[in-house]
């Protein structure tokens, strides 16, 4: 197992250390720390094209759309540090880390040139489309439908729990396109542009105060008959394609978040005297344990990544840090007390950071598949166990 990188990737990592925190610390200083993914994000649009002006917005693309060839070792790196410099959450996390890499391995010459360039460059904002109120885990219960009219794509249906789509000039689709078809078959990807009368976002209030998740609906809406990936009807591969590269090179920097967290928490903690309970002391050796255990899991998944093989741990990973997260939610309240169950934001509401982090984390083992479908992905994908019988209604 890889336990550290090279001394040239440390120099990369200097390097991208060192843009990022004069970076962060001058011109997009007051964007430093935010943690909400819905705030301020016309500075954040801004700060999509400051990285891209640098050719720090997508470095594991080819340099021919925007990236810099980057090595697995180095996305890494420039995760970690990115998180470690208080960057904000990037508001086109879809379209860097899942849309981008799916149309580089299953687009058109065509369609790399139009769409990688504008993603790259942050003049287009991404959402994704797969869930819908009757098929979330099971994304093969998908009904919204598309069918061919002239020269274009028209669809008809809703999705929910729509990330950021508030925000959004694209959203790509699962539409079923075989109105015959059931489960995975006669499915199609689409890329279907946001702004048009056929398209209607209504925000989900959170019971964080935010609106992250949308419901998005698609009333007669359009795209060009050209942007499909994939043939007709063939969209569950490229569909799971892409969920496999939700799982890549951002679990580091993803840890390193827990890491700010953790710390936030550790700080807390002594501030108000809590830290000299030997309760609470234990648990916060336990979080700090958990969170290793994490990074040495997640060293053992890039080890086998830069091979060219595959870890079936990286199935375990989800659940993992879903549980570890709530866990560290928990005892925030634990450490703040009554104190954590009061806003401080003056009539609004809204919360500081621990106890957001308290009352968001309740959805970190429902979201992305819940615990109990993880459970079913490592027991059939990893270990290789019978499937699960399974029932769809109708």
């Amino acid at each position: 197992m890889k336990l550290g990188f090279t001394e040239a990737e440390e120099a990369f990592r200097v390097e991208a250390a060192t843009w990022l925190t004069a970076a962060l610390s001058g011109p997009f200083a007051d964007v430093r720390g935010v943690t909400s993914l819905v705030e301020m994000p016309e500075r954040r649009r801004e700060w999509e094209k400051y990285l891209a002006a640098s050719r720090w917005s997508c470095i594991g693309w080819p340099a021919q759309y925007g990236g810099r060839d980057a090595t697995l070792a180095q996305q890494v790196i420039f995760a970690e540090e990115y998180a470690r410099a208080g960057g904000p959450p990037r508001l086109n996390h879809l379209g860097i880390e899942l849309i981008g890499p799916t149309i580089l391995a299953y687009g058109s010459d065509e369609q790399k040139a139009r769409f990688l360039p504008a993603i790259a460059n942050g003049d287009h904002i991404w959402c994704q489309g797969y869930s819908e109120p009757g098929a979330g885990s099971d994304l093969g219960g998908v009904r919204t439908k598309a069918w061919r009219e002239g020269g274009d794509w028209v669809i008809e249906g809703q999705k929910v729990w729509t990330s950021l789509a508030q925000f959004c000039d694209w959203i790509f689709v699962i539409a079923r396109t075989d109105p015959e078809s059931v489960g995975s078959k006669g499915l199609s990807f689409l890329l279907v542009p946001m702004d048009q009368d056929g398209v209607t976002v209504r925000n989900i209030v959170q019971m964080t105060g935010e609106s992250e998740f949308n419901e998005t609906f698609f009333d007669a809406a359009r795209t060009d008959a050209a942007n499909i990936l994939g043939e007709p009807g063939q969209g569950w591969g490229v569909a799971m394609a892409l969920l496999g590269f939700e799982r890549g090179v951002s679990t580091l920097g993803q840890q390193m978040g827990f890491r700010n967290e953790l710390d936030d928490l550790i700080e807390a903690a002594r501030a108000n005297g809590s830290a000299g309970d030997p309760v609470i002391r234990q648990k916060i050796a336990q979080a700090e344990i958990g969170l290793r255990l994490m990074r040495y899991g997640a060293l053992r998944m890039l080890t086998a990544s830069a091979d060219g093989g595959s870890n079936p741990a990286a199935f375990t990973y989800k659940i993992q840090w879903a549980n570890w997260r709530q866990s560290l939610g928990e005892l925030a309240m634990e450490v703040l007390g009554q104190a954590g169950e009061i806003s401080d934001a003056h009539g609004e509401y809204a919360f500081s950071r621990l106890p957001h982090l308290f009352l968001y984390s309740r959805a970190d083992t429902i979201y992305g598949g819940t615990n109990e479908i993880q459970r079913n992905i490592i027991a059939e994908r990893a270990l290789g166990l019978p499937r699960e019988a399974r029932t769809r209604a109708k």
